[in-house]
């Protein structure tokens, strides 16, 4: 009794105010064994005399243990403890008078059936399901309620018995929905029947069986929010979202539901939003579907626009200095089905619709581009408009545009939105305008080919450095600096667009931006100081080495010094990701110089690299404490639980991952003392997911892409410690490969694997490593294989229009990229491994002749092809075996209506021809009449066919090389000299100019013509290469060329000529290939 009355005690404390005897409360709390506090809790709980809170506290409590420690605790207490504890909690409910603490046992005992369902979905607690069935027909309204509230928490409570219940579930839902006597019954069965249509939401033919419940919870909805409560639209937005199919019978009623609520302003602000998020939300995720119901987005946008507007007049709003966020992106998939009405009410509100304007730009691509001049002149008058908002708003809605049609917008409109915007910041009386225009002025200039912003460079630079001595001066003198901000990054932008065109305003700027780094050093100036740092950065690699070199001492001392005070930054010091991203600029700009700052900048990149978030799993209860923390983000995991992850600090975490990958790139062997902490650090982060967060993403990416390059770093030391750095990684991305759920990600993962591969060489992998990877790559084919089946049941689907076409598109797009990398990861094998890797390849080969099928689509029958090139360069002549497999489907495909697949069968010709031993030599006879009908056609050098045809040509040659007696070389030597140079595919240049070379050095009369007449021809072909930089001037091959120029050189009379039958750009090219071979 005492133990117990300090437990009373202690859960008191737990609720104290005062910080340290909470603390210490809750250490206490801690130490309690897992029994004990389930035993105290449940006395607390039943005890009616109590105080409400403690008992309160106590379900919470029991609750959580129950969630979070259930597998540690319930199994240790004995079977009669274990069924106590069910009959009590029963028992409480049953006899209990408040409400909100029925609510919270219910919460106890849904938590204990959920798990005491076990693996195969037996509920090992039938006398739960027979109160709920009892409970749901009392005449008590409490017990009826009760039953609903555990239902609604756990509607898996049935487990494999659920369609055998089906019908009484669905009997029993209906009849509560119609209980015209207690609203909170129809609110409570609404709830209930949504949570158990999501947590079956794959379940089509139950969600088809319970769409004639949908009635009954829309007027739960309608009703409920007059009472109050948005509770049951909370959980119809749910539904738009995670199961959007099964409001389609009721889609009508629904949307009306959701605008009839949204317009209604006697109810809140939130119950409002709320309604619109559900006809927002189904823009998203039932794009087609609503796209069916023009009428109802038609009249959703002006409501939209009207809610929009409700704007507090804030006479200090034009002159503040710091910035709040305007998110209007959400609701522009709205727009996308619906424009005009959108265009129309622009007229009427000025700053709503501007700021619309800004959010519709992706969603409305197509149909804003065919406007977009009427669009663009309509906004400029805009920056003229009485009202700072609306100009604000009118720079908002240039800037996004500039982003969403680049490069376009800046072809078709520089010269009047740069003079708009110039003209916008010199709003020296409303410096949230003249921010705003600089802002706008970044994104314009991020986007524009630097050859159209040129010609302004000079009125640019003239408006940005006398804005930021005007902000300079106000900055010292009433201390303001918003506008100074923004100037900065829009010098920093300008800068970064016109690169070495940057070098005559070098000077003007550097003193000033120094001036700034060097004596900005208040809190509140951190982010300008931060920017000013980023803005001297990308300066230096505009301008390049030769001209920043006469500040880089300064700057790197400027820099020094910030980063030895780094460990007194704040952790959400702006400055922290800035300094990161500016000191791998300034290793791109010194190159190896900069090795001797890395033990400076090692540590605090590492300490920002390592950042842990905080990540919790929650349960409804606590996520409603949770859900105005907007440092947190949630993956709602069903069963009321979801998953959250806190996301500060994921930015400077994401940018530091990033830069160390950089500093491996531009140091290479410099960076080897680094390597071993590094690799230690970017391995774990190959699992760093949570859903689709793009921070989360970037990490992952740069983990993927630090490996191949911290593996060259590391070859100086010599092979033992390679290979060690290799098999501390070599486990995780094969693994990685398959979890990954992220297809940019996976391919970037693949393709690192693959150069990981090239850099380790044979042996690096060992059985287990092929066992699994055969494995992934079988199942990412398979994948493939499946997803166009789905793709084409979607074609059928009722809501299939010209747009669900396109996601269709972009998803096979996505899918045939993710097979380009299993193609680069057998590439590598191939070519390390050669014909001994051929046994473990036999698992894929069936599913490999799938994809070169005739029936396919083409990019499948090009990296199918693809993949049997590589077979054939780098296993033959082992290869020949599986010739009956790929050699007929290669031979027809020389011809093919698709370019790439052409390209792909004419590589593999060549290869056959160069690697493929006798067997081959028929098949090289039988493919020429095919290469040349290629090269012969009218449209055989169009930009879209020309590296197939080049492959072609390039074939003919191999043939010609290495299976002379397979064709009659005399006779097709003539032509195959007319088809060169070639100079789109650099590989394959190579091997023409080198066939070329061995042809004129073995003075081959065809070639070189009766009395070396076709020297001059020969002398275009090389120069013509030269031009269009076929070779690389490294290439072994340069030197061949040079020396077939210089001996004819020697000879005269026989030089001018060649000489005389070239253009001017030819001589050039002629002379310049003989200066530097």
């Amino acid at each position: 009794m005492q133990e117990q009355h300090q437990f009373y005690l202690l859960l008191g404390n737990l609720l104290n105010p005062d910080n340290a005897v909470r603390k210490q409360a809750e250490e206490t709390y801690e130490n309690i064994p897992g029994q004990s506090k389930v035993t105290f809790l449940l006395q607390a709980v039943r005890n009616a005399a109590a105080a409400e809170e403690v008992r309160q506290m106590a379900a919470v409590l029991l609750r959580r243990l129950l969630s979070a420690s259930f597998e540690e605790v319930y199994p240790t207490l004995s079977p009669d403890v274990q069924t106590a504890i069910k009959s009590e909690l029963l028992l409480i409910i049953q006899m209990e008078t408040q409400s909100s603490m029925r609510k919270k046992i219910c919460d106890i005992v849904a938590e204990l059936a959920r798990n005491l369902i076990d693996e195969d979905g037996n509920n090992q607690w039938p006398e739960g399901l027979k109160f709920l069935f009892d409970s749901v027909s009392s005449q008590t309204v409490g017990l009826r309620e009760a039953a609903l509230h555990i239902f609604w928490n756990f509607p898996g409570i049935f487990g494999n018995q659920q369609q055998h219940y089906l019908e009484v579930i669905k009997r029993m839902l209906v009849q509560c929905m119609q209980d015209l006597e207690n609203p909170t019954i129809r609110t409570l069965s609404a709830r209930a029947a949504a949570a158990f249509v999501l947590a079956n939401e794959h379940n089509l033919p139950l969600l088809k069986h319970f769409a004639d419940l949908l009635p009954g919870i829309l007027q739960a909805v309608n009703d409920s929010c007059y009472q109050n409560d948005d509770s049951v639209l909370k959980s119809l937005v749910e539904i738009a979202d995670t199961v959007p199919k099964y409001l389609r019978p009721h889609l009508e009623p629904t949307l009306q539901l959701s605008l009839k609520l949204c317009a209604d302003t006697s109810l809140s602000n939130m119950q409002r939003q709320l309604a619109l998020e559900v006809i927002v939300t189904l823009s998203e995720t039932a794009a087609a579907m609503l796209r069916r119901h023009t009428n109802i987005v038609a009249q959703a946008i002006p409501q939209m626009l009207a809610m929009m507007v409700d704007l507090e007049e804030d006479e200090d709003w034009a002159n503040a200095d710091e910035l709040e966020d305007d998110d209007f992106d959400r609701y522009a998939k709205l727009f996308n089905t619906e424009l005009s009405p959108f265009i129309v009410s622009l007229l009427f509100y000025r700053h709503a619709g501007l700021m619309a304007l800004s959010a519709i730009g992706e969603g409305c691509h197509q149909q804003m581009e065919g406007i977009l001049n009427e669009i663009v002149n309509f906004v400029l008058l805009f920056l003229q408009d009485p009202h700072p908002r609306v100009r604000y708003a009118a720079c908002n809605a240039i800037g996004q545009m500039a982003t969403d049609f680049a490069p376009g917008f800046q072809k078709k409109f520089h010269e009047k939105v740069i003079a708009a915007l110039l003209q916008a910041m010199e709003d020296q009386g409303n410096q949230r305008v003249q921010a705003h225009a600089a802002a706008a002025l970044i994104n314009f200039t991020e986007d524009c080919p630097k050859s159209l912003l040129i010609p302004y460079l000079d009125n640019l630079v003239k408006h940005l450095h006398s804005t930021m001595v005007i902000k300079l001066q106000e900055l010292i003198q009433k201390g303001t600096k918003l506008v100074l901000e923004q100037v900065v990054t829009s010098i920093a932008s300008v800068a970064d667009t016109a690169e070495e065109k940057f070098v005559p305003y070098y000077d003007l700027f550097i003193p000033s931006l120094k001036h700034i780094v060097e004596n900005a050093v208040q809190k509140e100036l951190r982010l300008l100081r931060g920017k000013t740092i980023e803005c001297i950065s990308l300066i230096g690699l505009a301008v390049g080495k030769e001209k920043f070199m006469q500040d880089a001492s300064d700057v790197m001392q400027l820099l020094l010094k910030t980063q030895t005070d780094f460990s007194e930054l704040e952790d959400d010091d702006p400055q922290i990701s800035y300094m990161i991203s500016a000191w791998a600029r300034m290793c791109k700009i010194l190159g190896k110089e900069f090795q001797q700052y890395l033990p400076v900048v090692m540590g605090p990149l590492m300490k920002t690299a390592s950042i842990k978030p905080e990540v919790a799993l929650l349960d409804t209860q606590d996520m409603e404490n949770m859900s105005d923390d907007d440092a947190w983000e949630f993956v709602n995991l069903g069963d009321q639980q979801s998953f959250g992850i806190k996301t500060a600090g994921l930015e400077e975490k994401a940018t530091a991952c990033q830069m160390l990958v950089c500093y491996a790139k531009e140091l290479k062997e410099g960076f080897v003392d680094y390597t071993e902490q590094v690799v230690k650090l970017m391995v774990p982060l190959l699992k760093f997911y949570f859903h689709d967060d793009i921070l989360l993403i970037r990490v992952r990416v740069a983990a993927a892409e630090s490996m191949p390059l911290l593996l060259e770093c590391a070859r100086v030391r010599g092979p033992e410690y390679l290979t060690q750095m290799w098999h501390f990684m070599c486990d995780a991305l094969i693994k990685a490969i398959g979890t990954e759920p992220d297809s940019d990600v996976l391919s970037e993962i693949m393709h690192s694997f693959a150069k990981c591969i090239e850099v380790m060489g044979d042996g690096c992998l060992n059985n287990e490593h092929f066992e699994e990877l055969g494995g992934i790559l079988k199942a990412k084919l398979e994948e493939h294989f499946k997803n166009q089946e789905l793709r084409q049941v979607k074609r059928q689907d009722e809501d299939y229009d010209e747009q669900v076409e396109e996601s269709l598109q972009d998803e096979d797009d996505s899918d045939v990229y993710i097979l380009t990398k299993v193609s680069d990861i057998l590439h590598s094998v191939f070519s390390s491994y050669k014909g001994k890797v051929l046994p473990w390849f036999e698992q894929l080969l069936p599913l490999i002749v799938n994809l070169i099928c005739p029936h396919r689509p083409w990019p499948d029958r090009q990296w199918g092809l693809c993949i049997f090139d590589d077979v054939v360069e780098h296993c033959s002549p082992s290869s020949f075996k599986y010739a009956e497999y790929f050699l007929r489907p290669m031979l027809q495909s020389i011809c093919d209506n698709s370019a790439e697949v052409r390209q792909a069968a004419a590589y593999g010709v060549g290869v056959m021809a160069q690697f493929g031993g006798d067997s081959y030599r028929p098949f090289c006879t039988e493919a020429l009449p095919l290469l040349v009908r290629v090269i012969q056609s009218a449209d055989a050098k169009t930009k879209e066919n020309v590296n197939a045809t080049e492959n072609c040509i390039s074939a003919v040659g191999k043939i010609m090389k290495f299976k002379p007696d397979s064709v009659n070389v005399e006779e097709v030597l003539p032509h195959w000299l007319s088809w060169l140079p070639l100079h789109e595919d650099k590989e394959e240049a190579v091997h023409t100019f080198n066939y070329l070379c061995d042809l004129i050095e073995s003075n081959n009369p065809i070639v070189l013509g009766p009395n070396n007449t076709n020297l001059p021809r020969i002398f275009n072909i090389i120069a013509e290469g030269e031009i269009h930089e076929a070779i690389k001037h490294e290439d072994p091959c340069t030197k061949r060329l040079a020396n077939v120029l210089r001996q004819v050189q020697t000879s005269g009379g026989l030089w001018t000529e060649c000489i005389s039958q070239l253009s001017a750009d030819q001589q050039a090219a002629v002379q310049e290939l003989l200066r530097i071979a």
